[in-house]
């Protein structure tokens, strides 16, 4: 189940991206259902909503390349390993696990950048531009926060 869920999401994050960078206005948004919806291609070298890209590359590395990778490989240790989790709660962490390692994907192929081209909202109320990645995040996020910690057999999952 964990692999299906993240082969999905991965798949369908890095399908949407491949589009919206072959196919997109660069850097430029249109607006459909009333300005409710903007689609366009752009690069978010920061964290979510682009916070932190006005850091130093070095930090960028640091941060983003080094710590996420290490916090990655202890999400997908625990994903692997726990015993205490829900068959729910576990997929909730592989929505998390898989937008985050689609996102890293990105920023190695990318230069450092992550591919983003969604953005919602009424009038000047509007999220930062996303992308499938952080949506599968939010998603799992979301969910983690209903499940109920009990002892499942990992193999089952």
């Amino acid at each position: 189940m964990l692999l299906v869920i993240c082969l999905i999401s991965v798949g369908i994050d890095q399908g949407t991206k491949w589009y919206a960078a072959e196919y997109l206005p660069k850097f430029e948004m249109t607006s459909y259902w009333g300005d409710l919806l903007r689609i366009g291609y752009a690069e978010n070298t920061g964290a979510f909503l682009g916070l932190g890209s006005g850091m130093s590359d070095s930090a960028k590395f640091w941060i983003f390349v080094c710590a996420v990778g290490l916090i990655l490989s202890a999400l997908f240790i625990y994903i692997l390993r726990t015993k205490t989790q829900t068959a729910y709660a576990l997929a909730s962490l592989a929505l998390i696990f898989s937008g985050g390692i689609s996102n890293f994907y990105d920023r190695a192929t990318n230069n450092g950048a992550v591919i983003d081209f969604l953005n919602l909202g009424f009038g000047s109320l509007r999220t930062g531009i996303f992308n499938v990645a952080d949506m599968a995040i939010m998603l799992g996020v979301f969910l983690l926060l209903f499940a109920k910690e009990q002892k499942v057999d990992t193999k089952d999952v």
